[in-house]
Formats: C-alpha cells, structure tokens, sequence
C-alpha cells in the first residue's frame, strides 16, 4: 500500500490546499493545456498530496509541464471512445495526460455499471496517471466499486531476478461505505514506487530494507544506489510479481499497448515520443447483485469488525484508507508539505510563468 511518508521537519514547508491547488492549474493553462487537461491533472496530483500518497502527488507538476512541452503528451486531446461492446468500451485518449484519459474512462465505466451492472473500459494511447486511487475513489464517491490499473516501463525486477521486468504496475480497490469514507486500496505491485525513490533522494531519507536494488538484484537502501526496485512480498514477492502481471494483462495486453518492458522510460532522454501507455479500470454497481441496504451492512459490519478486532501491543489496526483518511484530516488543517526539490520546481515554474508560488502567500 501506498503508506504516506514522514515529511516533517525544516526541510518541509506546508501550502494552502486551495493555493496549491489554483497554482497548479494556472501552470497548466499557462502552458497551454485545455481545461479539462487541467482539471484532471490536478485533481489527480492534489487527491495524492492531500492522502499523503506525496511521490505521485503535486511533486509531478513540473514533470508533467516538461513532457507536455517537449511534445510527449497532448496538451489538447481529443478523448473518445474508440470502440463499444455491451458493458465493454475502449478509450483512446490521444496521447493526452493519464489522468484525463482515466477519470473519463471510469466515468464512462460507471455509466454502464448503472445501466448493465458492470462497467469496464480500456483505455489506449495514454500516458502517467499518477495515482490510481484517484480513479477508484471516483466510482466510490457515486456509490459503485471502483477498480484501476495501469502498467509503467520497466523497473522492477522479478522474485529472485536480477533485471528490469515490470513497471510499478500499480492496483485500486475502492468501494463505497455508507455514513463513512470508502474502503480504498491503493498500492503498487513492487515494494515501493520509484517515485518514492526520488522523494526520499530529496529528502536525504534511507530507504527500508528490502525494498530496492543495485544493478545485480542486491538489496540497497541508498536511494542514490537504486536501479531497480523488488516486487511487494519481500521473501514472498513472487506473489506481488503475479500482481503485477495482472496489472500488465489489464492494462497493456487488452488495450494492445506496449508491455512494460516496450515502453519508453518515464524520465527520458527522449520527452517528445509518446508512450503509448495502457491503463484499464472497472465499475460495479452493488444494488445489480444485491439489495443495495444489504450490501451496505455487510459493508458496515466489515469495517466495523475489522477496526475494532485485537492488535497487537503497540499497534493499531486499520482498514485500508484510514491511514490516508487521517492524513487528508490533518492535511486540511496544515497544510500540504512540499519538499525542498518540489518547491525548487514551484519557484521556477512561478517566476517563468508570472505566478506567486503557493508557499510564498
């Protein structure tokens, strides 16, 4: 799961949640994206930074602005659906931002939920869409289930292999909670993403054990050291490579885009070709299979069991998404913390753009 990082401390500044968020569209309609480019991306990159999810949260901005100006990714699609049948569609998202191309999938994916029950969209010719919780939670928040996955080039390596396989291939689960926040997961299928990586370079923070390796597959906590990173399993990941082959299957097989070892690597060098990323997302509708108050206490009394059953001393148990819910809680009162590198990017794209960063209000 996609834990928030500790980001406290004199490296650390906190914004606005409402200035952060008007600055990065500004950016974005600086630069020239539509509105709904805009939109998107932003919502995206901000539902990251305000759950704590801080690698694929407003971190992205300035990457997004390189790739959109060097050509890689349209900053005026035209997002359609390419091809229908029955609860079945395909988007092409003409190789405009990721985010734009998956909330337009799964809004399409939970208008055929509620007419057949379910609802499935693949979406081609897209690019990052940052945080796949985002995409989950809104099926969730019109009352469906909501599943998303994506595949990204290759930076994981297999159980016990010693070269670059998957992307981070990343897996949400959302699923609605009456009187309560969604049960939401949202993780990646290796041990951590690579975004983190860069965050915790930023920082000057160690990575956990196990997480990351050199380039001979051998465990490495100095970020600077990473050039791959494990599948989630730690001595079991050959369960989190299966996981990821399912986001692989889902997202680039289906859709018929590149596997993740096809892809142009997200960084560079070459910014100005599209990548031609794959992603896939689900809606269910509960009340099709069941009475819709039954689905709701079966839901209530599941989270209501699950938090208050045993812990262990000094632990506390947590339905997937607490962690996040409690951040987002704090978030609203302080502040969203930006790191060092990230308020480097802002300043810059502030005094390029004419715009007042928001940590400077």
């Amino acid at each position: 799961m996609n834990s928030p990082v500790r980001t406290t401390g004199s490296d650390v500044v906190h914004a606005s949640i409402e200035a952060t968020d008007g600055f990065c569209r500004k950016v974005f309609a600086a630069i020239g994206a539509d509105e709904a480019t805009a939109d998107a991306a932003t919502r995206a990159m901000m539902h990251g930074s305000r759950l704590g999810v801080d690698s694929h949260g407003v971190r992205l901005l300035a990457h997004y602005v390189k790739v959109m100006e060097a050509g890689r990714v349209n900053r005026r699609p035209n997002v359609r659906i390419a091809q229908s049948f029955g609860a079945v569609a395909s988007l092409d998202a003409d190789h405009g931002h990721g985010a734009l191309g998956a909330y337009r999938g799964m809004d399409h994916a939970v208008a055929l939920a509620e007419q057949f029950g379910v609802g499935a969209v693949s979406i081609r010719n897209g690019s990052h869409f940052g945080p796949a919780g985002a995409y989950a939670m809104a099926a969730a928040e019109h009352g469906y289930i909501g599943l998303a996955v994506c595949n990204s080039d290759s930076f994981v390596r297999l159980h016990d292999g010693a070269m670059r396989f998957h992307g981070t291939n990343p897996i949400a689960f959302a699923v609605p909670v009456e009187n309560d926040q969604p049960w939401l997961l949202d993780m990646a299928t290796s041990a951590i993403p690579y975004n983190r990586v860069q965050l915790y370079r930023s920082l000057g923070v160690q990575l956990p054990q196990g997480v990351a390796s050199d380039e001979a597959g051998r465990d490495v906590r100095d970020p600077e050291q990473v050039e791959m990173l494990a599948p989630v399993g730690g001595e079991f990941g050959f369960k989190g490579a299966g996981l990821a082959g399912v986001a692989e299957i889902l997202s680039a097989v289906i859709s018929g885009m590149g596997l993740s070892f096809d892809l142009l690597p997200m960084n560079g060098p070459d910014l100005s070709t599209p990548r031609s990323l794959g992603a896939f997302v689900l809606a269910l509708k509960p009340g099709a299979f069941v009475d819709r108050p039954v689905f709701e206490a079966g839901m209530k009394r599941y989270v209501e069991v699950l938090r208050s059953s045993p812990a262990r001393e000094g632990t506390t148990v947590m339905a997937p998404g607490d962690r996040e819910w409690k951040v987002a809680e704090e978030r609203r009162r302080t502040g969203l913390p930006l790191d060092p590198a990230t308020r480097q990017a802002f300043a810059e794209l502030a005094e390029k753009h004419g715009l007042t960063p928001p940590f400077d209000r």
